[in-house]
């Protein structure tokens, strides 16, 4: 579906706009979201109400809600909705939860969870797109939501424990510091591999302070750098 809108006045096209990218939305949830499987009520509704296009470039606007991750600069994706529905689902934030997301990218993912809980915490360690996510965030009242230009493999150290960490980045191993920063009963949701070829999204959850592990599905996520580049294992 595509609307000219050629012509309209700035008022018009907005109106214009905004019911698109709406029936975008409903269109998203209901055949990618819901049609495979997830039913999350609070987080159906958080997809619904958060403005993917305006996390994306302007020229990809029109495509942010397909089937498929997006170009958004520094050679970094926005995750295909489903991941980052997948992946926000299994971690089961819940009203009030601290959340620590590594690879704030475009803000989306931050979006949506401080769409469930106000307590949200969000490293990038590439300066440009901290700075934007921060600013896009900012200016959309995502005030729940606090963004830090650094390695996330250290984590958040003096805002820890966290109910939930999600990782947004393929790490060749599980980084000892995120978990160590995950309180009992914590999810961390991480895609783990050596290469782009072979990641597997992984459940890992803290249970007498030792991970319990269930891997997921296949994915292909951009590769965590930074310290991680720096082990060996």
């Amino acid at each position: 579906m595509f609307i000219n809108l050629t012509g309209l006045s700035p008022y018009v096209k907005q109106d214009k706009e905004e019911a698109f990218f709406q029936k975008k939305r409903e269109q998203m949830v209901r055949h990618q979201i819901q049609g495979r499987g997830l039913k999350d009520e609070r987080l159906l509704k958080a997809l619904l109400t958060v403005p993917r296009h305006l996390f994306v470039p302007g020229q990809y606007r029109r495509e942010a809600y397909e089937d498929y991750p997006l170009p958004i600069g520094e050679g970094q994706t926005i995750s295909q909705p489903y991941i980052v529905a997948l992946m926000t689902e299994v971690a089961e934030v819940k009203p009030g939860d601290k959340v620590l997301e590594i690879g704030t990218g475009s803000g989306y993912q931050a979006a949506v969870l401080n769409q469930l809980t106000d307590q949200v915490f969000s490293i990038e360690i590439r300066e440009t797109l901290a700075g934007r996510a921060s600013s896009v965030l900012q200016s959309l009242n995502y005030t729940g939501v606090k963004v830090r230009w650094a390695d996330g493999y250290f984590g958040w150290p003096e805002e820890a424990p966290f109910d939930a960490i999600l990782v947004t980045c393929a790490a060749n191993h599980i980084p000892p510091p995120l978990f160590q920063q995950l309180k009992e009963g914590g999810r961390l949701v991480i895609p783990v591999g050596s290469t782009v070829f072979f990641q597997t999204l992984t459940l890992v959850r803290k249970i007498g302070g030792k991970p319990v592990v269930k891997q997921l599905l296949d994915v292909r996520f951009v590769p965590m750098v930074g310290e991680i580049e720096k082990e060996k294992r």
